[in-house]
């Protein structure tokens, strides 16, 4: 069983994602005191380090660079700071992936088996497939028949949830939520702007009709048949 140490000064978050992550098999140490950290990380094994900046009294920067002194352990950084100079900072002291609130689940999940089977911790691919087409998290690309397509963050969001459920109708409220994890404060036509955009790209790789309206209900993905 491999082992995240998760270092999040909010006990709501760090009580979900705990959750979370044990349900998907890991063992998780919930760390409550910034003080030691490096410490606490040696003493209970961890295979990964999940990271927020933002601790109280604490630089997130140098807490990143200490444990990196300490142990090889591979470090995801979580927060939302979304500065490229802070992820090119993150990265330059040691972190092996750089990821920003609000996350999506299934995207973060794969991306922390990327980082383990990167460092050799871990044996899952990070890509999501269906029928012919391939999903690549980290690359933020979709491949068929050796053409590829770079994606936006929120177009690779999109598919990422309708190819985790190939062939069902995903309601339009689960997609918003999953990329902007609120329904409150969207307008409802910036996920159409989106999923146009997908359905444009997808089509450069003979997927134009992949991505089916379901009219009153959602999005459905059946790539069983190509657009050339």
């Amino acid at each position: 069983m491999k082992r995240i140490a998760l270092i999040e000064d909010d006990p709501t978050v760090r009580e979900e994602l705990a959750l979370l992550l044990e349900n998907e098999g890991y063992q998780v140490l919930g760390v409550t005191d910034f003080a030691a950290v490096p410490r606490q990380v040696q003493a209970f094994g961890a295979d990964l380090v999940l990271l927020d900046l933002g601790l109280p009294g604490k630089d997130g920067f140098a807490l990143c660079a200490a444990l990196r002194r300490e142990s090889p352990v591979p470090i995801i950084i979580v927060t939302s700071r979304d500065a490229a100079l802070d992820e090119l900072k993150a990265l330059s002291l040691g972190g092996d992936d750089y990821i920003t609130k609000p996350y999506n689940i299934p995207i973060l999940l794969a991306r922390i088996k990327a980082v383990l089977r990167r460092t050799g911790e871990g044996g899952e691919a990070d890509t999501l497939t269906a029928g012919l087409l391939t999903l690549h998290l980290t690359r933020g690309t979709a491949a068929l028949g050796g053409q590829t397509v770079e994606l936006t963050r929120n177009e690779l969001k999109i598919l990422a949830c309708l190819l985790a459920h190939p062939g069902q109708i995903v309601p339009r409220a689960d997609l918003i939520e999953a990329l902007w994890d609120s329904e409150i404060y969207i307008d409802d036509n910036t996920l159409s702007v989106n999923v146009t955009r997908l359905r444009a790209k997808l089509g450069q790789l003979g997927l134009g009709e992949a991505i089916k309206t379901r009219r009153g209900m959602g999005y459905q993905y059946d790539g069983t048949g190509l657009s050339r």
